[in-house]
């Protein structure tokens, strides 16, 4: 019988079985690890070599800024992310003791960053026990002198045995994460990396080209700057192997296997919420987003004494908030309306073969993705 407009829809049959609820929506949480044995010459976060000693009582204040941020409500997370700096230089039992105390959804996605070097089968072990279910190895290069360059300590050895100790914990699901552009990196260097990782069989690679941050050693040597062309050849590269091997690029930096994307990155780029933990962790809550202090000092002292670490933030106005929103997207391979650009611009960037249109979405193309910072300063909210 057709339910009249605006009417009280009729209950359901005795007997019959409640209707599905509604999913929950994505929220991610952020946990920063500030520490590190090494800076790598291209670093710019906010990590730390020489505070070892404050360890024990980071973990503890996470745990406290974590479990105060739960009594004010805050939901189940989706998908928990522990980046750094390197979250496998930190005691791995404490860092479960961090994850267990996030209130995490049913089939959440549950991510450590790990360096190849820190990676052992307990350390796995451990984090399969806190309900961790997919790794970020930090390979960067397989080849020992563009290591080097990059100011890496770890060897291409380290890699297979990281990987293998992971899926025997049960992590089946592993992201490598490269880098191309490094000086002395020739096409064939990259390609060997390319090769090594496919063989590895990974569910998700990221590729990024490298960039030049302000106040990093890289930055003082622009003998070691990378060549656009070059990382352009690279990027190509990457993007054949990879697709060949059966991982689809579904932003620009990032390829997996069907279903097997980074939910938590998707959260990110589609503007969802999330909560940081951490020093330097950011949040995003509905067009707010804001930051914690830098330094784990400050954030320990901080929590200690039942204060928030917020250090700023700022809150979008509409059409900010729907401008960055068609960026983030055209990044990825859903794109944008084709509405988003005008008609005319369209045109020509469809006949420069940077976009394809289609069911009235347009999406970067392959030579569009390297361009993807000036296609996007067409878009219009």
């Amino acid at each position: 019988m057709t339910q009249p407009s605006g009417g009280t829809p009729p209950p359901p049959a005795e007997g019959a079985p409640p209707p599905p609820a509604a999913p929950a929506p994505e929220h991610g949480v952020y946990v920063h690890v500030p520490f590190c044995a090494h800076r790598c010459d291209y670093c710019a976060f906010a990590t730390f070599t020489d505070r070892a000693h404050l360890v024990d009582a980071y973990l503890d204040a996470l745990v406290r800024d974590v479990e105060r941020a739960v009594a004010a409500g805050m939901p189940r997370a989706t998908s928990v992310f522990v980046g750094g700096g390197t979250p496998t230089h930190v005691p791995a039992d404490g860092l479960a003791r961090v994850i267990r105390a996030i209130p995490a959804a049913p089939g959440a996605e549950i991510t450590v960053e790990c360096n190849p070097d820190d990676v052992t089968p307990a350390l796995m072990e451990t984090y399969a026990a806190a309900g961790v279910d997919r790794v970020s190895i930090g390979v960067q290069s397989t080849v020992a002198h563009v290591l080097a360059s990059l100011g890496r300590r770890h060897g291409p050895a380290a890699v297979a045995p990281a990987v293998r100790a992971a899926r025997a914990a049960g992590i089946a699901r592993v992201n490598l994460d490269v880098i191309y552009g490094a000086a002395g990196e020739t096409l064939d260097d990259w390609r060997r990396t390319l090769d090594d990782v496919v063989a590895l069989g990974p569910s998700h690679v990221s590729a990024y080209g490298l960039t030049v941050e302000a106040g990093t050693p890289l930055a003082l040597e622009p003998a070691r700057h990378p060549d656009d062309d070059d990382q352009a050849d690279k990027y190509d590269l990457a993007d054949e192997v990879l697709v060949a091997a059966g991982l689809a690029n579904y932003e620009i930096s990032n390829w997996s296997r069907p279903g097997d994307e980074c939910r938590h990155n998707l959260t990110y780029w589609r503007q969802g919420n999330y909560d940081g933990f951490g020093s330097a962790a950011h949040s995003h809550r509905d067009g707010r987003r804001w930051w914690n202090v830098r330094t784990p000092e400050r954030y320990i002292e901080l929590v200690a004494a039942g204060r928030a670490p917020e250090s700023a933030g700022e809150t979008l106005d509409d059409a900010t908030r729907r401008l960055e929103g068609l960026q983030l997207r055209l990044r990825m391979r859903e794109g944008v309306p084709a509405s988003a650009f005008e008609e005319g611009e369209l045109a020509e960037m469809d006949g420069d073969g940077l976009v394809a249109v289609r069911d009235g979405r347009a999406t970067l193309t392959r030579p569009g993705r390297r361009l993807a910072n000036a296609v996007a300063l067409r878009l219009r909210a």
